[in-house]
């Protein structure tokens, strides 16, 4: 991975910040040698696993993130009242269903952040995402990519789908700018 001079000494910056403050933690402690191998370590792990990362895109829109975050939220808290209240009441009311949703997004992170977040919220899971990444051919076009994901309940599933890529698809593609 060929990096530009911004990035060579600090290519993944919230990971070394992440790294700083783990190391802290773990110490229980901000004296100075602490904090001296706190530092050496956030920039030297980035830089020597660099090379086993495939290259994702970055969080450029962390404010429309912290915003995203909060909506994965607010929904599991409403699909566990919505599930509860499916499982409480009569079964004759479930419609379980798999459903194939198609995706915008390309790069295998924003892909598996909404996967993850289909998977959060109470009354659907992932299945699968195929074709699977590993089936392309470097310089070819890629294939129409799906999320397959299992529904509890399916009442309409154009509806799931338009809301699944309107409510989780299209921030993450603003957020990764992809």
């Amino acid at each position: 991975m060929r990096l530009t001079p911004k990035y060579r000494w600090l290519p993944t910056p919230f990971r070394s910040l992440l790294l700083f403050m783990v190391w802290l933690l773990l110490n229980q402690s901000i004296e100075a040698v602490h904090l001296f191998f706190g530092v050496i370590l956030a920039l030297l792990i980035p830089l020597l696993t660099l090379r086993f990362r495939e290259p994702q895109p970055l969080i450029e829109r962390p404010l429309l993130a912290l915003r995203y975050i909060l909506l994965v939220i607010a929904d599991i808290v409403t699909a566990n009242i919505q599930v509860s209240m499916l499982i409480l009441g009569p079964k004759r009311r479930l419609n379980p269903a798999f459903v194939r949703v198609p995706l915008d997004l390309q790069h295998n992170l924003p892909i598996t952040i909404l996967a993850s977040t289909v998977s959060m919220t109470p009354g659907t899971v992932s299945a699968e995402v195929y074709p699977s990444a590993e089936l392309f051919v470097e310089g070819e076009p890629m294939p129409q990519r799906y999320l397959l994901i299992h529904v509890l309940n399916l009442t309409d599933e154009t509806e799931l789908i338009e809301s699944i890529k309107q409510r989780y698809e299209m921030p993450l593609k603003e957020i990764f700018q992809c």
